[in-house]
Protein backbone atom coordinates (compact mmCIF):
# COMPACT_ATOMS: atom_id res chain seq x y z
CA UNK A 1 0.00 0.00 0.00
CA UNK A 2 1.92 3.27 -1.05
CA UNK A 3 1.21 6.61 1.16
CA UNK A 4 -0.15 9.36 -0.46
CA UNK A 5 2.35 12.10 -1.47
CA UNK A 6 0.59 15.00 0.74
CA UNK A 7 -1.82 15.11 4.10
CA UNK A 8 -3.18 19.07 4.82
CA UNK A 9 -4.49 19.33 8.39
CA UNK A 10 -6.91 22.75 8.73
CA UNK A 11 -7.79 23.85 12.66
CA UNK A 12 -11.76 25.26 11.82
CA UNK A 13 -12.40 28.36 14.09
CA UNK A 14 -15.41 29.63 15.85
CA UNK A 15 -16.15 26.58 17.97
CA UNK A 16 -18.36 27.68 20.88
CA UNK A 17 -17.99 26.50 24.58
CA UNK A 18 -19.31 23.16 24.15
CA UNK A 19 -22.34 22.18 26.74
CA UNK A 20 -23.86 19.56 27.64
CA UNK A 21 -26.43 18.15 25.10
CA UNK A 22 -24.80 20.12 22.47
CA UNK A 23 -25.64 19.28 19.10
CA UNK A 24 -21.76 18.40 18.19
CA UNK A 25 -21.90 17.83 14.84
CA UNK A 26 -24.07 21.01 14.08
CA UNK A 27 -21.86 22.90 15.81
CA UNK A 28 -18.27 20.95 13.90
CA UNK A 29 -20.31 21.53 10.39
CA UNK A 30 -21.51 25.34 10.92
CA UNK A 31 -17.47 25.66 12.06
CA UNK A 32 -16.08 24.17 8.91
CA UNK A 33 -18.62 26.37 6.87
CA UNK A 34 -16.91 29.32 8.35
CA UNK A 35 -13.77 27.87 7.74
CA UNK A 36 -14.19 27.76 4.37
CA UNK A 37 -13.80 24.04 4.43
CA UNK A 38 -16.53 21.72 2.31
CA UNK A 39 -16.52 18.62 4.06
CA UNK A 40 -15.94 15.91 1.06
CA UNK A 41 -16.03 12.01 1.35
CA UNK A 42 -12.91 10.36 2.79
CA UNK A 43 -12.15 13.54 4.84
CA UNK A 44 -11.45 13.00 8.34
CA UNK A 45 -12.05 15.08 11.34
CA UNK A 46 -10.09 14.60 14.51
CA UNK A 47 -12.14 15.92 17.78
CA UNK A 48 -10.37 16.96 20.88
CA UNK A 49 -12.01 14.34 23.75
CA UNK A 50 -12.59 17.57 25.69
CA UNK A 51 -15.83 18.74 23.93
CA UNK A 52 -17.55 15.59 23.25
CA UNK A 53 -17.16 14.43 27.14
CA UNK A 54 -18.72 18.13 27.59
CA UNK A 55 -21.70 17.65 25.15
CA UNK A 56 -22.02 14.41 26.68
CA UNK A 57 -22.81 15.27 30.04
CA UNK A 58 -19.33 13.67 31.69
CA UNK A 59 -18.69 16.85 33.96
CA UNK A 60 -18.67 16.59 37.54
CA UNK A 61 -18.39 18.76 40.42
CA UNK A 62 -15.77 17.39 43.36
CA UNK A 63 -18.56 18.74 45.99
CA UNK A 64 -20.74 15.98 44.30
CA UNK A 65 -18.30 13.35 44.94
CA UNK A 66 -18.38 11.05 48.10
CA UNK A 67 -14.70 9.41 48.61
CA UNK A 68 -14.39 5.98 49.73
CA UNK A 69 -11.95 4.67 52.50
CA UNK A 70 -9.89 3.19 49.96
CA UNK A 71 -10.00 6.76 48.05
CA UNK A 72 -9.03 8.62 51.16
CA UNK A 73 -6.19 6.24 51.88
CA UNK A 74 -4.74 6.34 48.25
CA UNK A 75 -5.17 10.33 48.59
CA UNK A 76 -2.94 10.53 51.14
CA UNK A 77 -0.07 8.21 49.31
CA UNK A 78 -0.50 10.09 45.89
CA UNK A 79 -0.95 13.78 47.67
CA UNK A 80 -4.32 14.44 45.34
CA UNK A 81 -7.86 15.44 46.33
CA UNK A 82 -9.65 12.08 47.48
CA UNK A 83 -12.98 13.13 45.86
CA UNK A 84 -10.64 12.98 42.39
CA UNK A 85 -9.20 9.80 43.95
CA UNK A 86 -12.60 8.69 44.28
CA UNK A 87 -13.42 9.28 40.61
CA UNK A 88 -10.34 7.50 39.18
CA UNK A 89 -11.47 4.62 41.47
CA UNK A 90 -14.50 4.37 39.83
CA UNK A 91 -13.04 4.92 36.24
CA UNK A 92 -10.41 1.96 36.29
CA UNK A 93 -10.66 -1.56 36.29
CA UNK A 94 -6.96 -1.83 38.39
CA UNK A 95 -4.68 1.02 39.67
CA UNK A 96 -1.21 -0.22 38.08
CA UNK A 97 1.07 2.38 39.89
CA UNK A 98 0.65 5.26 42.41
CA UNK A 99 3.27 7.55 43.53
CA UNK A 100 2.95 11.44 44.56
CA UNK A 101 1.38 13.38 41.68
CA UNK A 102 -0.06 10.34 39.88
CA UNK A 103 -2.21 6.98 39.18
CA UNK A 104 -1.44 4.62 36.39
CA UNK A 105 -4.51 2.95 36.23
CA UNK A 106 -6.36 0.35 33.55
CA UNK A 107 -9.52 2.62 32.94
CA UNK A 108 -12.80 0.79 32.12
CA UNK A 109 -12.30 1.22 28.46
CA UNK A 110 -9.09 -0.59 28.47
CA UNK A 111 -6.47 2.43 27.79
CA UNK A 112 -3.55 1.81 30.35
CA UNK A 113 -2.81 6.03 31.87
CA UNK A 114 -2.32 8.33 34.06
CA UNK A 115 -5.40 9.47 36.68
CA UNK A 116 -7.62 7.39 34.35
CA UNK A 117 -8.06 10.53 32.09
CA UNK A 118 -9.65 12.43 33.83
CA UNK A 119 -8.86 16.55 33.63
CA UNK A 120 -9.84 19.88 35.12
CA UNK A 121 -8.19 21.99 32.47
CA UNK A 122 -10.18 24.14 30.55
CA UNK A 123 -13.28 22.85 32.35
CA UNK A 124 -15.82 25.64 33.02
CA UNK A 125 -17.14 25.71 36.87
CA UNK A 126 -21.07 26.40 36.39
CA UNK A 127 -22.52 26.51 39.83
CA UNK A 128 -19.56 27.30 41.47
CA UNK A 129 -16.63 24.77 43.03
CA UNK A 130 -14.01 22.89 41.33
CA UNK A 131 -15.41 20.35 37.95
CA UNK A 132 -13.22 17.84 36.26
CA UNK A 133 -14.03 15.92 32.74
CA UNK A 134 -14.21 12.01 32.70
CA UNK A 135 -13.54 10.33 29.12
CA UNK A 136 -16.35 9.68 26.95
CA UNK A 137 -19.19 6.65 28.08
CA UNK A 138 -17.90 4.93 25.08
CA UNK A 139 -15.60 7.08 22.99
CA UNK A 140 -15.93 4.57 19.55
CA UNK A 141 -19.83 5.32 19.94
CA UNK A 142 -19.13 8.38 20.17
CA UNK A 143 -17.30 8.62 16.93
CA UNK A 144 -20.01 6.79 15.42
CA UNK A 145 -22.20 9.26 16.00
CA UNK A 146 -20.54 12.05 15.23
CA UNK A 147 -19.98 10.27 11.70
CA UNK A 148 -23.68 9.69 11.36
CA UNK A 149 -24.43 13.09 12.28
CA UNK A 150 -22.14 15.00 9.82
CA UNK A 151 -23.13 12.74 6.77
CA UNK A 152 -26.83 13.74 7.78
CA UNK A 153 -26.18 17.06 7.53
CA UNK A 154 -23.05 17.41 4.65
CA UNK A 155 -23.81 14.08 2.73
CA UNK A 156 -19.96 13.13 3.19
CA UNK A 157 -18.44 10.35 4.08
CA UNK A 158 -16.01 11.08 6.97
CA UNK A 159 -13.39 9.42 9.37
CA UNK A 160 -14.08 10.75 12.80
CA UNK A 161 -10.57 10.35 15.73
CA UNK A 162 -11.79 11.49 19.18
CA UNK A 163 -8.57 12.51 20.51
CA UNK A 164 -7.05 12.72 23.93
CA UNK A 165 -3.41 13.40 25.38
CA UNK A 166 -1.48 10.10 26.46
CA UNK A 167 1.95 9.86 28.45
CA UNK A 168 3.70 6.71 27.41
CA UNK A 169 5.74 4.54 29.82
CA UNK A 170 9.23 4.71 27.53
CA UNK A 171 8.92 8.43 26.39
CA UNK A 172 8.73 11.70 28.21
CA UNK A 173 5.93 14.32 26.52
CA UNK A 174 2.36 13.75 26.34
CA UNK A 175 1.28 12.85 22.68
CA UNK A 176 -2.37 12.70 20.77
CA UNK A 177 -3.84 9.10 21.57
CA UNK A 178 -6.86 7.77 19.39
CA UNK A 179 -9.66 7.30 21.76
CA UNK A 180 -12.21 6.97 19.38
CA UNK A 181 -12.64 5.87 15.79
CA UNK A 182 -15.32 5.49 13.19
CA UNK A 183 -14.91 5.35 9.45
CA UNK A 184 -11.18 4.80 9.10
CA UNK A 185 -9.16 1.86 10.11
CA UNK A 186 -7.27 2.40 13.90
CA UNK A 187 -4.64 -0.06 12.93
CA UNK A 188 -3.40 -0.93 9.52
CA UNK A 189 -1.27 -4.38 9.81
CA UNK A 190 1.22 -4.61 6.99
CA UNK A 191 2.42 -7.94 8.50
CA UNK A 192 3.23 -10.58 5.31
CA UNK A 193 3.40 -7.70 2.95
CA UNK A 194 7.05 -6.94 1.00
CA UNK A 195 9.60 -4.09 1.64
CA UNK A 196 11.06 -2.04 -0.79
CA UNK A 197 13.64 -5.04 -1.08
CA UNK A 198 11.11 -7.86 -1.49
CA UNK A 199 11.27 -9.12 1.96
CA UNK A 200 7.69 -9.16 3.72
CA UNK A 201 7.34 -7.82 6.80
CA UNK A 202 6.95 -9.78 9.86
CA UNK A 203 5.90 -7.95 12.63
CA UNK A 204 4.60 -4.05 11.27
CA UNK A 205 1.08 -2.73 12.57
CA UNK A 206 0.56 0.69 11.99
CA UNK A 207 -1.37 2.68 14.57
CA UNK A 208 -2.90 4.63 12.00
CA UNK A 209 -5.63 6.31 14.03
CA UNK A 210 -3.16 7.49 16.45
CA UNK A 211 -0.40 8.73 14.34
CA UNK A 212 -3.42 10.80 13.13
CA UNK A 213 -4.28 12.57 16.08
CA UNK A 214 -0.62 13.08 17.12
CA UNK A 215 -0.35 14.97 13.82
CA UNK A 216 -3.41 16.81 14.36
CA UNK A 217 -2.28 17.57 18.27
CA UNK A 218 0.28 20.11 16.75
CA UNK A 219 -2.27 22.20 15.58
CA UNK A 220 -5.21 21.78 18.43
CA UNK A 221 -2.34 22.91 21.21
CA UNK A 222 -2.32 21.55 24.93
CA UNK A 223 -3.49 24.75 26.81
CA UNK A 224 -5.49 27.45 25.67
CA UNK A 225 -5.40 27.80 21.88
CA UNK A 226 -9.19 26.56 21.31
CA UNK A 227 -8.64 24.62 18.32
CA UNK A 228 -10.13 21.41 18.95
CA UNK A 229 -11.83 20.28 15.81
CA UNK A 230 -8.82 19.27 12.81
CA UNK A 231 -9.72 18.62 9.39
CA UNK A 232 -7.94 16.04 7.34
CA UNK A 233 -8.00 15.39 3.75
CA UNK A 234 -4.89 12.98 2.11
CA UNK A 235 -5.17 10.61 5.03
CA UNK A 236 -3.42 7.43 3.06
CA UNK A 237 -5.45 4.54 3.78
CA UNK A 238 -9.24 3.98 2.35
CA UNK A 239 -11.74 4.58 4.63
CA UNK A 240 -13.49 1.29 6.25
CA UNK A 241 -14.76 0.57 9.70
CA UNK A 242 -12.64 1.32 12.72
CA UNK A 243 -12.43 1.36 16.07
CA UNK A 244 -10.23 2.39 18.84
CA UNK A 245 -10.07 -0.92 20.85
CA UNK A 246 -8.24 -1.84 17.94
CA UNK A 247 -5.35 -0.47 19.36
CA UNK A 248 -5.39 -1.90 22.73
CA UNK A 249 -2.69 -4.36 23.64
CA UNK A 250 -3.63 -7.66 25.10
CA UNK A 251 -2.35 -8.28 28.67
CA UNK A 252 -0.09 -10.82 27.75
CA UNK A 253 1.77 -9.12 25.46
CA UNK A 254 2.27 -6.18 27.80
CA UNK A 255 6.05 -6.27 28.56
CA UNK A 256 5.25 -2.93 30.92
CA UNK A 257 2.79 -4.80 33.02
Amino acid sequence: MEAAGSLCLTALVGMPTVAAGADLAALIADAASRSGVALEHGDALVVAQKIVSKAEGRRVRLAEVEPSPRARELARTVDKDPRLVELILRESQQVLRARPGVIIVLHRLGFVLANAGIDASNVESEGGGEAVLLLPADPDASAERLRRGLRALTGAELGIVVNDSFGRAWRLGTVGTAIGVAGLPALVDLRGTPDRTGRALRVTEIGTADELAAAASLLMGQAAEGRPVIHVRGFPYPPRPGKASELLRPAHLDLFR
